[in-house]
């Protein structure tokens, strides 16, 4: 398999953490989204949006956007679960996953904060607001989800986890005040405890 990455897509870092978690080899290829990588026809014949993650799996195949490549994953390498196969369990697994997927994510994603400068004049201030703003409403709701733990997904680590261990990394990279997220904060920290998450970190993924 080839994964072709991002280090600081929390898109990419998900599926770099699901394929720790399952061990499964694969190779990255480097798409540098700030130097406009992505819009290279090469990639864009991968994957049209123009995004990171692209996985390809072999014979033609190439998946693309974080969740359906997860599923994919779990549904080929079972072990470990990721996405409970209980309908009710699954349900609330993706409901605290797709506060961050859905929610915070797009919002905050590298190309609308570009729009923000280039339409509407923001500047690095007020974009700072910006993302912390999305993060916040979203973390708050998150941690209302939130269970005993000691992860998000209970005893062990699910799909909420995978996704919310990069979004933290963003939001410490854009000095997100946490102490209000109590429960994300200690689910976090178990997570990335973990070899699968900690190999996956930015900062052990940086090649160029």
């Amino acid at each position: 398999m080839i994964l072709y990455d991002f280090f600081r897509s929390s898109a990419a870092y998900r599926v770099r953490i699901a394929l720790n978690l399952k061990g499964v080899a694969y190779d990255r290829r480097e798409v540098h989204l700030v130097k406009g990588e992505q819009r290279a026809a090469d990639h864009l014949a991968r994957n049209p949006q123009g995004f990171v993650p692209a996985l390809d799996i072999g014979d033609g195949q190439v998946l693309t956007q974080s969740l359906p490549i997860i599923e994919w994953l779990d549904a080929t390498f079972p072990e470990p679960r990721l996405i409970p196969a209980d309908p009710l369990a699954r349900a609330r697994a993706m409901a605290q996953a797709m506060v961050i997927a859905a929610d915070i994510h797009p919002l905050n994603n590298l190309r609308v904060l570009r729009r923000l400068g280039a339409q509407f004049g923001a500047d690095d201030a007020a974009t700072g607001d910006w993302y912390r703003h999305w993060i916040a409403q979203g973390f708050a709701a998150l941690e209302a989800m939130a269970g005993d733990g000691p992860f998000l997904g209970g005893v062990s680590p699910g799909i909420a986890d995978v996704m919310l261990v990069p979004q933290m990394y963003n939001a410490r990279r854009f000095d997100t005040p946490l102490d209000d997220y109590p429960r994300l904060v200690a689910a976090d920290a178990a997570a990335r405890a973990m070899a699968a998450f900690a190999a996956a970190s930015p900062d052990q993924t940086k090649t160029k």
